[in-house]
């Protein structure tokens, strides 16, 4: 199954479908950087896109840490 998430950029409405389990995960993270209930402009979803690329650089930066020091 899947489900339709929506937003709406530059005054047009964009929806994705995504798999249900899913789902929660993007809705909450889309709260966390989107206006859900009124129109975002581009600028907001430049500064969502660096600021969650940002997170991955962190995340993968402690994922190589990790697997450094068990390669002892």
């Amino acid at each position: 199954m899947s489900k339709k998430i929506g937003l709406l950029l530059g005054g047009r409405r964009f929806d994705v479908d995504v798999e249900d389990n899913f789902a929660p995960f993007l809705e909450k993270n889309i709260a966390k950087d989107f206006n859900k209930d009124g129109n975002n402009d581009f600028k907001k979803l430049l500064h969502a896109y660096v600021r969650r690329t940002h997170e991955l650089y962190l995340q993968e930066k402690k994922i190589e840490d990790l697997l450094s020091k068990t390669e002892l």
